[in-house]
């Protein structure tokens, strides 16, 4: 299942930066289940695989990372998504914080992000993708 989206899922324009296969360390990640280990998993909702989501550990802090079905993105899905994630992590994980990165250009998710009760923490710059683009990192208190 993981390399059918690794492969397959293909986003258009400016989010064709979250494409699987325009960063080579992500795409070995995410179809190697020794790099993989158990951060991620998948939503299936109406028998389709709808999204999937990673979260790694660090002390007392949960970092988060989402990926929806291209085709389903745009579509008022992020909100309910998210929501379903943090309640995932506050039945499984005792930390007192969520953390993620976001695409400074991706303001879409990052409305969703705050409606949900994110705070922007910082901005940064982070190699990925052949080169150099800044990220807003976003915190969710529990």
């Amino acid at each position: 299942m993981q390399k059918k989206f690794a492969d397959e899922w293909k986003y258009d324009g400016k989010y064709s930066f979250y494409n699987m296969t325009e960063d080579l360390e992500d795409y070995e990640e995410i179809i190697s289940p020794l790099l993989r280990e158990s951060n991620y998993f998948q939503v299936i909702k109406n028998n389709e695989l709808f999204g999937f989501f990673v979260l790694e550990q660090a002390a007392d802090i949960v970092n988060m990372g989402v990926g929806i079905k291209p085709e389903l993105t745009g579509n008022g899905f992020g909100l309910q998504f998210v929501l379903l994630i943090l309640d995932y992590i506050k039945k499984n994980y005792s930390i007192s914080t969520v953390r993620l990165g976001v695409a400074e250009f991706n303001i879409r998710a990052q409305k969703v992000y705050r409606k949900v009760g994110f705070i922007k923490t910082r901005e940064y710059q982070q190699p990925t993708n052949g080169a150099v683009y800044t990220f807003i990192e976003m915190e969710y208190s529990i």
